[in-house]
């Protein structure tokens, strides 16, 4: 049986927010904060989720265990701004129960 996984998600304003995402409907990071709307439209998924902006680059605040970075994110974090050592892709990280827990951070807009 799959279940949610509660999530805090600190916005752009750094104002923090606690949601449920759901483990059963192939969501990733940048899905739930649209999802959400934890950031204005048009400011995060640019390019749908394909590794190729950087716009919905997070920082991760946790211990969470995450899938291994794989090249097409690592290249794109190299070309992207605000890139700090814990900064993933949103778009890269699955929903899954692994990530009950999970503390991120939105990077700034560009």
């Amino acid at each position: 049986m799959t279940k949610d996984v509660t999530l805090s998600i600190t916005d752009r304003d750094g104002q923090t927010h606690i949601v449920e995402a759901p483990t059963d409907m192939a969501m990733n990071l940048m899905e739930v904060v649209r999802s959400y709307e934890l950031a204005p439209e048009g400011t995060i998924g640019i390019c749908g989720g394909m590794a190729m902006c950087a716009s919905c680059q997070c920082y991760i605040e946790s211990d969470t265990k995450l899938p291994e970075m794989a090249p097409d994110e690592e290249a794109m974090l190299a070309e992207a701004f605000h890139v700090k050592d814990n900064s993933r892709l949103g778009c890269q990280i699955p929903i899954s129960e692994d990530l009950e827990g999970l503390k991120v951070e939105l990077a700034p807009e560009e």
